[in-house]
């Protein structure tokens, strides 16, 4: 309720429950209303006009242009990456893979996850025997950072949405930079991993035996990187490509709207037309079954009088 009348400017107090003022007697609630309603209309046509800007640019940001389109292909190709091996440790034992799952039968992400997560405690303290810097430990950073690089594309994607006021945004780059960063630091630390493990002859890693072990990268890591390369460099060629602007966008966006309008209203007229015709062709139908019925009838008449 308002503090003061907004006619006369009485102070109002908490036992003012009419709707009237008592010193001037005007509604309150209403007073003024066309014009509160107008200011209400245009306050909804301008929050109306931001959220167009905003579809108008999400829209733009994804599939905008044909070089948008690539870079939404491009985005997802990456993921392919992730299920092929990036480095093998292999032992007497249990063999590892790089990777979110191994086609192989090696332990790979999820058999590290399943076995991490359900006895971490066993994890920290082989990590801790090591003093956090022989084989267990950077085979746990190996993952750690195999999970950050996908964390990192995913989220250089979401940016393409969330930048999206900004169409040549540089921060996809940044982010699939620190996509390929962490997948270099990756396959560095499950490869030095293997080496440390081979001059510890025999150790657990969590609750898998490792024996004998050596490691090496594998031919997946290739495919991938190049493929997190191209996702790059197409963002690169999005950032510095010409970008339209908003007055743009809703231009194109209310020409769009008037063409699917008056498609619809030529399908209108079609219909009308169809069903005038229909309505024509029926009319014409009944007088013909009427003028032939009378035909007969008038035939009949004749005959009987004969």
């Amino acid at each position: 309720m308002a503090s003061t009348c907004p006619n006369c400017g009485k102070k109002l107090h908490i036992w003012d429950v009419k709707a009237e003022c008592s010193e001037c007697g005007v509604s309150i609630p209403n007073y003024n209303w066309q014009e509160r309603l107008e200011e209400d209309n245009i306050r909804a046509e301008k929050q109306f006009a931001v959220f167009n800007r905003t579809i108008n640019r999400i829209a733009y940001s994804i599939y905008g242009t044909k070089l948008r389109i690539v870079r939404l292909i491009l985005t997802f190709l990456p993921a392919i990456g992730f299920i092929l091996p990036w480095a093998v440790v292999k032992s007497d034992a249990t063999n590892f893979d790089l990777s979110i799952i191994s086609f192989s039968g090696n332990k790979a992400l999820i058999e590290f996850f399943s076995s991490f997560f359900g006895n971490i405690d066993l994890y920290i303290t082989n990590m801790k025997l090591e003093n956090f810097g022989g084989a267990v430990t950077l085979g746990v950073a190996g993952y750690i950072l195999f999970v950050l690089s996908a964390l990192f594309i995913v989220i250089a994607f979401f940016m393409n949405i969330i930048m999206c006021k900004h169409p040549k945004t540089k921060v996809t780059i940044v982010f699939d930079v620190l996509s390929i960063i962490a997948s270099v630091a990756a396959v560095v630390c499950m490869v030095v991993s293997g080496n440390a493990a081979a001059e510890m002859t025999a150790y657990n890693f969590g609750d898998f035996p490792v024996i004998n072990a050596s490691a090496s990268v594998s031919w997946g890591y290739f495919v991938a990187v190049v493929l997190l390369l191209v996702a790059m460099g197409v963002n690169i060629a999005v950032a510095k490509a010409p970008a339209k602007s908003d007055e743009t966008l809703e231009e194109e966006r209310l020409a769009r709207k008037a063409e699917k309008e008056e498609k619809e209203r030529q399908k209108a007229i079609e219909r009308e037309k169809a069903r005038a015709e229909a309505d024509k062709l029926a009319k014409e139908e009944e007088a013909k079954k009427v003028a032939e019925a009378k035909a007969k009838l008038a035939a009949a008449k004749e005959k009987k009088s004969k």
